[in-house]
């Protein structure tokens, strides 16, 4: 299963009252497909997965199957820090009919190395899905090793990694260490040319949600050779990579979505809104590269 350079991690619109908003799932879905996604991730940090109850995870992953109607690859993030409870929606989610899973590494219980190994190991055995290991030790508090993931590697159905660790050092390991069908996905939009341009397959992209026709461009004129071309685009998207980022993802997402006029909603507490000068950046980024016709 090639799930190809921009896979895009979702955001779950809610409605007024809160609730899962299907039919912004569906015009959501749609948008993202016209404009260069090539797989569609639901069920991830993006998609607010924490507070997501598993019904509803179930009800995400049924509406952007049925919206993406076999254009493009739906994975499901099935990870968490509870083996039991990820095989168990990682048996359902492919009972559903996605194309792959996105694991994250368990958090909160901060696993020794062996005991990622042992979480991932058992995943893999569970189901017969192509399966992408997600390393962000940010938000979970623990970090993915190098030799620990070469391990993974060798996992049937372990395919793909995206990388969030940020750590270059690491990053550059994991390029010339591992085999030659584990592909390497950034999982930080603002890395992914630096990590194309050392062996890195694609992205796991939140900003795909508002420049995935720019993004493409940049994957594309790197991979034709036109390395200028793709640095230029990317020094142009830098802004809004980062404003995207300003606070606590997804709530600058949702405000960049509500300014375009795409289902969004808001998000669900923990997490808050946007503050108004993120919302006013966001417009200003938005308004440079031609997505908003007024910037105030």
């Amino acid at each position: 299963m090639d799930f190809g350079r921009l896979v895009t991690a979702m955001a779950t619109p809610f409605t007024a009252t809160g609730d899962v908003d299907e039919s912004g799932l569906c015009t959501l879905a749609n948008h993202l497909i016209n404009t260069g996604t090539t797989a569609l991730l639901t069920c991830g940090t993006t998609g607010e997965s924490p507070t997501l109850s598993h019904a509803e995870k179930l009800r995400v992953m049924e509406c952007v199957l049925r919206a993406a109607d076999g254009r493009v690859p739906v994975l499901a993030g099935t990870g968490g820090y509870d083996t039991r409870a990820s095989v168990a929606l990682s048996k359902e989610a492919q009972a559903l009919g996605v194309q792959g899973l996105m694991l994250v590494a368990p958090y909160y219980n901060r696993p020794t190395q062996e005991g990622l190994y042992a979480h991932f190991a058992t995943l893999a055995e569970a189901v017969d899905l192509p399966l992408m290991i997600y390393n962000i030790p940010s938000r979970t508090g623990v970090n993915i090793e190098v030799d620990t993931l070469l391990r993974l590697a060798e996992l049937p159905h372990v395919v793909a990694v995206k990388e969030a660790s940020g750590n270059f050092s690491q990053i550059l390991r994991i390029a010339a260490e591992k085999p030659d069908d584990l592909r390497l996905y950034s999982g930080d939009d603002k890395f992914t040319l630096p990590m194309l341009a050392v062996g890195g397959y694609g992205v796991v992209s939140v900003a795909a949600h508002v420049v995935g026709l720019e993004m493409q461009a940049m994957i594309q004129a790197f991979l034709r050779g036109d390395v200028q071309a793709a640095a230029d685009e990317a020094n142009r998207l830098l802004p809004v990579f980062e404003a995207l980022f300003r606070v606590t993802s997804p709530a600058p997402l949702k405000a960049a979505l509500e300014l375009l006029g795409l289902p969004a909603g808001g998000v669900r507490l923990p997490l808050v809104p946007a503050p108004e000068a993120v919302r006013e950046e966001l417009r200003r980024e938005l308004h440079k590269l031609g997505k908003l016709e007024d910037s105030m």
